[in-house]
Order: C-alpha cells, then structure tokens, then sequence
C-alpha cells in the first residue's frame, strides 16, 4: 500500500498564489495612487486630456487649492478630505456636528480666509439640523490644524458666524456656495422651497449675504438701515444660487442659479438688487410647464446676463486666469449636473459684460460635474458628483 503526501505541494501552490496576491493588490495600489490618463478632448480654442487624480469621494461639493498646492474637498456626507500634492488622500477631523445629511443637504462651500497663510482660517458652510427636522444654512470659521509628526489635519477654534432664519423643514436649494474676498465673506443661499420668501427681505431665504471676515455686518450693506429686512442681506430674489466667482477685474462678482423647469441663470451681482425669482422667470413650473410668476421681466427687476432652456443644472463656477490655457483667459467655466457637460462661456469685457459665444464640453463622460475651480499650476480642476465621486485634472495638449 503506497501513501503519497501532498502536503509540501499544496503548501507551495498555495504560497506561489498568495505571493501572486499579494504582488496584484501592491499593483492595484499603485494605480490607485497614480493618475490615470484619459482620452484627449478637441474644443474649439484648446485641445486637452482629463486625468482621474483621485476617486472614492462621496458626493463631494466644494474644492478649494492651499498655498502649498495641496486640496480640501467636502463631502456632501460630512467629510473634510485633504489632497496632497502628491495625491495622497487623507481625512480632516473636528468637522461639526449637527450636520443634515439629508436632500440636497451636508457639508457644503468652502473658502479660505486671505491671510490662510498666516491664520490657517477656512470657512465651510453646511446644512445644520433644527428643532422639528427643520434644517437651515449655517457658516463657520475654523483653524486648520496640522501634526507633522503624525500627518493629521483637525479643525480647531470652531466659531459659528452665520446661521440662516429660519430654519425650515425640507431638503432643497440650500445654496452653500461660499467666496471670500479680501474684506467679505459672500454666502449663496436658496429659497429653501419657499419660494415667495424669496421675495421678503424678513428672511435670508432666497439671498446672498455678505459679512466681514470675521462674521460682522459691513457698513454699507444696503439694508442696514432698513428695520424690515435682514442686515446681512447684500440681493434678493434667487433660486438657489449654485455658483459664484470674482471676475478677472477683481471687483465684479459672478454668481449662476437654478431656475425651476428651464431658466438657469447667470448674474453680475449689484448691491441692493432684486433678481426676480419667483416673480419673474424664463422657467416653469415642473410637470405642469404652467407659468410662474408675472413673466420674464418686471421693473425693478434684474435680468440675467445669460439664461439656459432647457435647464442644465449649473454647479461650480470660475474664471479663467492662468497663463496655461491662454485662449480661454477671461472665459467663465461652469459645470452641469443635468447634462454632465463643462460649459464655457466666453464674456466680452469691452462692450460691457455680455456673453457672447458658449462651448459645451465633456458630453456627460464624467458624469455629473458639481465643482470647478483653477489650479495653481493654470490647470483645470472638476469635481464628479456620486457615491464614487472623483477628482478630474484638465490639461493643455498642442492643438492639430
């Protein structure tokens, strides 16, 4: 009677395989870690590629570049994810609490104080939770703590300097766009739903304010003065402002809003200004496509620079300044969550601000596109809105 032992055979198969293993989720990782290169992409002033930097980010909202070139990105879920340069991913701790993650709801806009540098200050606005599963648009400013020793990111002195009133219940148009300039703190709200708020300076609803950067009332906002209305009011009569940017001018200040079925639009932003909604529109009512309103204009009323019917969802909104897509200095670059499209618009400055040519890009590749922001370098940046959320990098290749 023979006996065989196929045991040191098994084990050797068994440790080739692990090793095999081993070896592909080692490659796996690398890829992970390293941009992949997409396809090159003709448009009309700049042929370009689009490179995946990172995915895995949950439905993240707001991008915004540090001085060393590194990125924060929130997470509409709650996360505060910091980029390094050399595209690791990590989380930062001490976000707060009171978070409503619900419908349109979450971690929202961020922004950085001008002195970042020496103040490490950064501004993130939020949807807070309320009594009665109401919820409301909150800011707050924060340190940005860094452990070299342990390479951990944590907010610290957390200091509450905007809350909207009031609180409402419903998940929709928060706003949440944030913009500091070098003495304000612009904050893009919605209408929450309630639309004829919108029109009732009683409220934040449906308004852009605007405070000091350290949360006070600027001295000439323009209805400081007015017992009936919100100080910090700066307009009125918006949507659900989803995008907002400083022209190259420094001065003028760009937003773009949701309208209902059609009727997107995109502003210049004037103190004191009524831009309509819901009193004038170029949308309709959802469903129905019954009118809204009184029209598309009324006195006293702003008309948009541009409008889009059929909707495409504006989100995220910037200008081009950099040196590394020259033809498109000046232009204004928008995402669109509907149609998964990168929209530039191309703005004529010497006749008054007016739009005069558009170009729609991406095709809907890359999913929906929630933020837009330019890199350092003069590169082009987008954020994908979805569970599996990711950060694309757009750059210049020669033209043919």
């Amino acid at each position: 009677m023979f006996t065989i032992n196929l045991f040191p055979h098994l084990r050797r198969i068994v440790t080739a395989r692990a090793a095999s293993f081993a070896f592909l989720l080692f490659a796996v990782g690398l890829l992970l870690l390293t941009p992949a290169h997409g396809e090159t992409i003709k448009s009309q002033k700049h042929s370009f590629t689009v490179d995946t930097i990172t995915s895995g980010l949950n439905h993240p909202w707001s991008l915004v570049f540090l001085p060393d070139a590194s990125m924060l990105i929130s997470e509409r879920n709650g996360g505060l994810k910091h980029v390094s340069k050399d595209h690791v991913v990590t989380s930062v701790k001490g976000l707060p609490d009171k978070l409503n993650y619900s419908g349109q709801g979450g971690l929202l806009g961020l922004a950085l104080s001008p002195d970042f540098k020496t103040s490490r200050k950064i501004y993130l606005a939020y949807a807070e939770k309320g009594n009665y599963r109401k919820s409301g648009t909150s800011v707050i400013s924060a340190t940005l703590d860094e452990s070299t020793s342990t390479n951990t990111k944590t907010l610290s002195n957390i200091t509450q300097i905007f809350q909207q009133y009031p609180k409402v219940a419903g998940g929709r148009h928060y706003g949440g766009r944030l913009l500091a300039t070098e003495q304000h703190l612009y904050i893009a709200l919605g209408d929450r739903g309630n639309r004829d708020k919108a029109q009732q300076n009683d409220t934040h609803i449906g308004t852009l304010v605007r405070l000091n950067l350290d949360g006070s009332i600027p001295f000439n906002n323009p209805f400081l003065s007015d017992p009936t209305s919100k100080p910090e009011i700066f307009s009125f009569g918006h949507r659900n402002i989803q995008g907002m940017t400083l022209d190259n001018d420094g001065a003028t200040l760009w937003t773009h809003e949701h309208g209902p079925q059609g009727g997107d639009e995109l502003n210049l932003m004037e103190s004191g200004t009524n831009y309509g909604w819901p009193t004038i529109t170029y949308g309709v009512n959802y469903v129905t496509g019954s009118s809204i309103g009184q029209g598309t204009a009324a006195e006293g009323m702003a008309q948009p620079v541009e409008y889009w019917v059929p909707s495409i969802a504006p989100s995220g909104l910037e200008m081009v300044r950099g040196n590394a897509f020259p033809n498109w200095q000046g232009d204004l670059l928008l995402g669109s969550l509907k149609f998964g499209l990168l929209v530039r618009v191309e703005i004529d400055d010497e006749q008054g601000k007016y739009v005069v040519a558009q170009e729609k890009l991406l095709d809907g590749k890359f999913g929906r596109i929630r933020d837009v922001a330019e890199g350092p370098d003069g590169l082009i940046y987008l954020l994908t809105d979805s569970s599996d959320g990711a950060l694309l990098r757009l750059s210049p290749t020669p033209m043919k």
